[in-house]
């Protein structure tokens, strides 16, 4: 009969080992010692690094707004995280050990930052643009979109990029891209792509469109609409609009504010058509009809409508949603590989070009046949 334990040297059987020695203390203390030695390296290998790296940027974009007022907040920490994955002493560590809090920062905090956008909005301005104006940004945010879409299929980007720019150039900028990349799982280098596209065309555009205002024969008022209909990033727009006074700077911001709430029912679509095509989640889950950013965004807008929150608390709002948005758009910006990027280069500046002339164009015919 065959013996279970194995044999001592003088040629007699050792008896196994029974499931209580297992469970002695000096195994568990081994096994404690183990766990211990390796915490550190979980710990290192965890999102805190990458969250301080995220902080600091935003922190650094919010001194560079400081610093040159005409440059957007949000602008400079996309550039910013561009300016960091590809520092040398930098760069090793953005990849590596900070990567994964920077992918949080990307995904999470933009979310929190749709969701506080909503506090900019309120039905009762949306009511107050006329419903002209309201149809004339429909149209041309649909346009946009679609053109875009098609556009960047025919070129034939890759993966989800050629929807994240014409969510980009339709809606909101970065913000916009965050919440599709969101809803449609999209990979982190098409989602980076996409932002440096949207956000290097939307500084051509704070520099080009006030140069335009006059040989167009465009009111302030029209200026103003013309670039919250035009312009991606609302920091952009604030931008390029004031240079023509207060007035056009509250039109701007009026219309492009309108644009921000058609994010909602575009992300309700897309979910739709997951849905209609049988996507499903990593867990073979199927996507909620209304995600639940989207849905803290809808009811940010509703509590701005009552007008019960006073002016402190919205301005400290939006603070909290810019520094959010800037961490999030440095960790977008610090997935940018500009030699991966320099494969497409020609067919994404060629889209991003395209797409900048359609909505300008766009836009303007409408201010015009509106206001």
């Amino acid at each position: 009969m065959a013996l279970t334990g194995s044999r001592a040297g003088n040629g007699t059987p050792r008896a196994a080992a029974s499931p209580t020695a297992v469970r002695t203390p000096p195994s568990t203390a081994r096994t404690s010692a183990s766990a211990a030695r390796t915490l550190p390296s979980a710990v290192r290998r965890g999102p805190a690094p990458g969250l301080a790296l995220g902080a600091a940027g935003a922190g650094a974009a919010w001194l560079a707004h400081l610093l040159l007022p005409a440059v957007p907040m949000l602008t400079a920490a996309v550039v910013l995280g561009i300016a960091a994955a590809h520092t040398p002493w930098l760069r090793a560590r953005v990849r590596g050990r900070c990567r994964p809090g920077l992918t949080l920062a990307a995904k999470r905090l933009m979310r929190v930052g749709v969701v506080l956008l909503g506090l900019k909005l309120s039905l009762s301005d949306v009511l107050g643009l006329g419903w002209q104006s309201v149809v004339m940004v429909v149209g041309v945010v649909a346009a946009t979109l679609g053109g875009t879409w098609w556009l960047g299929r025919r070129l034939g980007l890759p993966g989800d990029q050629p929807l994240l720019i014409a969510a980009g150039y339709a809606i909101c900028g970065a913000s916009a891209i965050g919440a599709v990349g969101a809803v449609r799982d999209s990979d982190d280098d098409d989602a980076a792509a996409s932002v440096a596209l949207v956000t290097l065309c939307g500084t051509l555009a704070m520099a080009v469109l006030p140069l335009l205002h006059g040989p167009l024969g465009l009111t302030d008022v029209e200026f103003g609409r013309w670039v919250g209909a035009s312009v991606h990033d609302v920091g952009q727009v604030v931008a390029a609009a004031q240079t023509a006074g207060s007035g056009a700077l509250g039109e701007a911001v009026l219309v492009k504010l309108v644009r921000v709430a058609l994010l909602a029912p575009l992300v309700a679509v897309l979910v739709l058509t997951a849905r209609r095509r049988g996507g499903a989640s990593a867990n073979g889950s199927r996507p909620p009809l209304v995600p639940l950013f989207v849905a803290g965004f809808l009811v940010m807008v509703a509590v701005r409508s009552t007008g019960l929150l006073p002016a402190p608390v919205l301005t400290a709002a939006g603070t909290a949603q810019e520094l959010l948005l800037a961490a999030a758009l440095f960790g977008l910006g610090s997935a940018v590989h500009l030699p991966t990027l320099s494969r497409t280069g020609v067919r994404v500046a060629a889209l991003g070009l395209t797409a900048w002339i359609l909505i300008a164009a766009a836009s303007v015919a409408g201010v015009l046949l509106t206001v």
